[in-house]
């Protein structure tokens, strides 16, 4: 039986992935995210395995009647591994979540491919990049100027019956905010919790301060249309 494929050469880079992609993994899991160290790590793993299959799995069957073509299984991985992106992106009251996540997902992919492929230096750079991004550019687009038009979304909880939310509204449009799409969350006697959007050039964190200051609010959680939802 041969053993072609199945050297300390591909055990490397299968190691190589399982590495990086639990690397990446770790990043996730200590924000708490959906994909977190398991599951990016068997994204990596199992995409080099598929590229180190479509290198050396076919071998045998190769000949003067067949041919074969490698990049096949490859992009079979990054169609397929859209599947388990897509499961990770859900709507919640008009807000799109884990778009970031669902993108890490898929990177690690690539990541894996890059590894299984023998392309280790590759592999090594994208892992540095993801890090460089979710890192440096997450401390960047925190410091950007906000738009007047994103939106931002609050959650009030407050006393019902003692007029809270008529004033805190009151106070986001006396601050330059449009108020707007106010849902109930849950209503538990004699407190309500609500999310509503506001939007205007004021600043959130001073919105959020003076809330907490309405009489009959209990607690406030504001979430800035800058911040990464994933």
């Amino acid at each position: 039986m041969s053993l072609a494929g199945q050297g300390w050469t591909q055990l490397g880079e299968l190691g190589l992935a399982l590495l990086l992609s639990a690397a990446i993994g770790m990043e996730r899991e200590a924000r708490q995210k959906s994909a977190g160290l398991r599951t990016t790590t068997l994204v990596g793993l199992g995409a080099a395995l598929i590229m180190l299959i479509s290198k050396y799995g076919f071998a045998d069957v190769v000949g003067e009647y067949v041919q074969l073509d490698p990049s096949r299984m490859a992009s079979l991985v990054v169609s397929g591994i859209g599947f388990i992106g897509g499961g990770l992106i859900f709507v919640r009251r008009d807000a799109v979540h884990g778009l970031t996540t669902a993108a890490v997902v898929w990177v690690t992919a690539a990541v894996g491919m890059a590894a299984g492929a023998g392309l280790w230096l590759l592999a090594i750079a994208a892992t540095a990049a993801h890090f460089l991004v979710v890192f440096g550019l997450t401390a960047v687009a925190n410091r950007l100027p906000r738009s007047r038009y994103a939106p931002s979304r609050i959650r009030l909880t407050y006393l019902d019956a003692h007029g809270a939310l008529r004033r805190a509204l009151a106070e986001c449009t006396g601050r330059g905010f449009a108020v707007s799409a106010l849902a109930i969350e849950r209503q538990d006697p004699p407190t309500v919790t609500v999310w509503f959007t506001v939007q205007g050039m004021g600043d959130l964190g001073d919105l959020s301060a003076a809330l907490t200051e309405v009489d009959g609010v209990l607690g406030v959680a504001a979430e800035d249309g800058n911040a990464p939802l994933a």
